[in-house]
Formats: structure tokens, C-alpha cells, sequence
């Protein structure tokens, strides 16, 4: 028998597994697939009051989850949520810890030479919080305070670049994760964090009183959130990217998810964000990329510009 005819009856599934590479078969060996979440990227990755990883981004990464199993022809799938901080989730990707990094997670192109991003899940810009009564209205009030940023994230390297470029003489202390940058400002050791604004209007609405902080207006920067996996894995890389747009594509999915989110009460103390989808997002939702360029996501076009106006 020829091989192209013994081919021809070989079962599509044992095709398949022969097929299979890198983290599609090293899930399909396993029967399990290792998500990295976040303890406190409200309400992108958090454990609730019931010690449960819940959030917009793991949402989204158990609709990949999803379409892995049916693509694997798999009956079951576990799924092992793994914690991983800001400093150390781009190790734990590239060492094949953790499969997909569900968090918070700035996609940019100095991060791509490590890892790879699926399709732009959110779009943030980079701003101050403090307390009304420090009165921070731009970063130029910061010049000879002191600003709390994240370990690990692309905004600690930011203010370093700033600080010394606009000769600021900040001092720039560290947070080992969120809450404790936030609480470093509630606790007056820092004047202002810089952050995300959505992370910050998270920390903002789920402080003991919100209506002390403000959030500055001055974009510092705009920048894609993507879901981080492994580099230089095509196949897997095409699995998600095909499972995320085809969810993106499904309109009023994408728009019912958002809304869970970003403008309903959400655990654990039933606070709504009230965060508008912004309009670089929508453009990004309605023609997906993985560009880690935030050049390709500060200008909106005309047309969706129109079209979100009229929502």
C-alpha cells in the first residue's frame, strides 16, 4: 500500500495528534492547560471574596479554553490558574510554567522580542492618581515629590525615563504588585501613582472613600492589554488569535462581556467602574491586530469615532 493511500485512511483525530505541536500538544498530552492569573488586576484578573480568580481577561481566556477543547477533540480539559505578578509572568511564560497569561498585561514591542500577544483585548492610557487634596493635575505637579509605580510593569520604566528627561527629581518608589501601590499613596508614603487608568479607577472605586482621589486628565501614553503566550508557536498562536476574533466578531457577545465588567456592580463589593468602552478599543474590537505599537492605537478613525458618538 502506498503511503499516500494508507494516509488517506488514517483517522482525522490521529492525524491531528500527529500533527501537533508545542503547546497544542503539550496540552493534549496533558489533558491541562495552565493560566496565569493576577491577585489584584480588578477587574481584568482578582481573586473575589471567595478566594475564586474571576475577571474580564480570564473570561475571555475561558473562551479560548473553550475553543482549544473543541479543536483538540478533547471531552475534558482542566484548566490550573497559576498566580503570576507583574515581575515575574514574562519568566514563567518563556520557562512553559504557565500557557496563557490572563491579567493586565502591556502589549509592546521590546515585550514581543520575549513573548507573543494575542489580538488587543483592551486599550488604557497611562495617568496619576492622588488625593484631591495634593492637588496633581498634570506630572509636572510631581517635580520633587514622590510617585509609586508597580514592579515588572512598562509604567515603572516610563516614569524612570521621564523623571530623568524632564528633570522631575521624583522619587520613584516600587509596589510589589497593585493594591500595595495603591496603598502606599492611601497611606501618604507617595504622593501619586502612576498606573492604567481603568486599573486606577478600580483602585479608586474600591477605596474606603473614593471621593478623596482624582484622576488626572494627561494621557501619558496609550497602550494595548493583550493575552501573553509563548513565542515563535504558530500553531498555538493561530488557535487563539481564530478563537478570540471570532468572539470579537460576535458583536453583541463582545458588547454583553464588556458591560459585565466595566459597567455593572462586580465582585466582591458589587462596585460598577461606570468605564465607557473607549473608542481605540472599539476600532481595535472591530479590526483585531496584535500590534504592539501604541502609534497604531492613539489616532481612532473618523468613522468609529461617529459610530461610537451615536451609542
Amino acid at each position: 500500500m502506498s503511503a499516500a493511500l494508507f494516509n488517506a485512511f488514517v483517522p482525522a483525530g490521529a492525524a491531528q495528534a500527529q500533527e501537533l505541536t508545542g503547546t497544542l500538544a503539550k496540552i493534549k498530552r496533558t489533558g491541562a492547560i495552565t493560566l496565569g492569573v493576577r491577585d489584584g488586576s480588578i477587574p481584568f484578573s482578582y481573586l473575589d471574596d471567595q478566594q475564586q480568580y474571576q475577571g474580564y481577561s480570564i473570561d475571555l481566556c475561558m473562551k479560548v479554553v473553550s475553543a482549544l477543547q473543541k479543536q483538540l477533540g478533547m471531552g475534558e480539559l482542566k484548566v490550573t490558574m497559576n498566580p503570576v505578578t507583574s515581575a515575574n509572568r514574562i519568566p514563567l511564560m518563556a520557562n512553559g510554567t504557565i500557557d496563557l497569561e490572563c491579567g493586565s498585561t502591556t502589549n509592546n514591542l521590546e515585550r514581543q522580542q520575549q513573548v507573543a500577544f494575542a489580538p488587543t483585548m483592551f486599550v488604557i492610557a497611562n495617568r496619576l492618581l492622588a488625593k484631591k487634596s495634593a492637588n496633581i493635575k498634570t506630572l509636572a505637579d510631581m517635580k520633587g515629590k514622590t510617585l509609586v509605580a508597580t514592579a515588572g510593569t512598562s509604567t515603572l520604566k516610563q516614569m524612570t525615563i521621564l523623571n530623568n528627561e524632564q528633570n522631575l527629581g521624583m522619587t520613584i518608589l516600587v509596589g510589589k504588585d497593585h493594591p500595595e501601590s495603591f496603598l502606599m499613596v492611601e497611606t501618604g508614603r507617595a504622593v501619586a501613582e502612576a498606573n492604567d487608568d481603568i486599573l486606577l479607577a478600580s483602585q479608586r472605586a474600591n477605596a474606603k472613600a473614593p471621593g478623596d482621589y482624582e484622576i488626572t486628565s494627561e494621557a501619558l501614553s496609550v497602550e494595548p492589554y493583550g493575552i501573553m503566550l509563548r513565542k515563535d508557536d504558530a500553531a498555538f498562536k493561530k488557535a487563539v488569535d481564530e478563537a478570540l476574533i471570532r468572539f470579537y466578531k460576535s458583536r453583541e457577545d463582545m458588547q454583553r462581556l464588556y458591560h459585565k465588567w466595566f459597567m455593572s456592580p462586580i465582585p466582591p463589593k458589587g462596585i460598577n467602574l461606570r468605564f465607557p468602552m473607549p473608542p481605540q478599543l472599539e476600532a481595535a474590537l472591530a479590526k483585531p491586530t496584535d500590534s504592539g505599537n501604541p502609534a497604531d492605537y492613539a489616532a481612532v478613525p473618523e468613522a468609529q469615532k461617529a459610530a461610537t458618538k451615536k451609542k
